[in-house]
């Protein structure tokens, strides 16, 4: 069944008029009167609807139905990731999405080759935006991670955090893994660097801060691989998996 975001009131006998991204969904998809799709508004739970009418660019809907499935992770878990070059960074909030983060913070290090300021950074952050919403609506999620505005990492890290800070590093001494065998699931932070990684600086700055670094094994992995190897080896070990 279509799973659609449909950010406004939901209630069982409630007559919708659906968003206009939606109803362009539905239009792709060659939808018809009496089909059924799925609603949620990021609130909690879903809504099974049935489409009334469908016309060129609205589409009406009946809630039927409603169940407080949710396909969240018990523990919070927030990647913060300094900007990668080219389109990398959208494949790392889609799959970051997927794997179950419940926060995303975009950062900008020293060895960032993206720059992002203005006007730029306002269309990213509603293009990153919108990559959140379609890879929750796909993977089954039925609440939003929340997506901060990019942050200049010196000023980030200076920021007192409630959750666990973890700095991915090459040179960290303890593998990411064994720590976690040792320490029962919670709320953790992950940073990750660009390509070429936190320079010194920046990392001893980020351990005075409180942040624990671990290293991901012996072998260096890429930065849009990081992330994702470390979000699936929390929820493997911690129990998700």
């Amino acid at each position: 069944m279509p799973r659609f975001f449909c950010p406004q009131a939901l209630s069982i006998g409630a007559s919708l008029v659906l968003p206009d991204h939606v109803a362009h969904h539905v239009q792709v998809l060659r939808l018809q009167p009496g089909d059924h799709v799925t609603l949620f508004n990021g609130e909690g739970g879903e809504y099974t609807a049935t489409l009334t009418a469908i016309e060129k660019k609205r589409a009406h809907a009946e809630v039927k139905t409603f169940s407080p499935r949710e396909a969240e992770l018990p523990y919070a878990l927030t990647l913060a990731q300094a900007l990668p070059e080219g389109a990398k960074m959208d494949w790392i909030v889609e799959k970051a999405v997927e794997l179950g983060a419940t926060a995303l913070v975009p950062l900008a290090a020293q060895r960032c080759v993206v720059r992002l300021s203005g006007e730029r950074a306002e269309k990213k952050q509603a293009h990153w935006q919108g990559i959140v919403q379609s890879a929750v609506e796909q993977c089954g999620r039925n609440r939003l991670p929340h997506l901060a505005e990019l942050s200049e990492f010196r000023r980030w890290i200076a920021q007192s955090d409630l959750h666990r800070r973890i700095l991915l590093s090459p040179r960290g001494e303890q593998p990411l893994s064994g720590w976690a065998r040792h320490h029962p699931p919670q709320a953790v932070t992950l940073i990750v660097g660009p390509e070429g990684g936190f320079n010194e600086e920046e990392e001893q700055l980020a351990c005075a801060q409180g942040a624990l670094m671990l290293s991901m094994g012996p072998r260096v992995l890429r930065t849009e691989t990081a992330g994702m190897a470390a979000l699936s080896a929390l929820n493997a070990i911690w129990g998700e998996m």
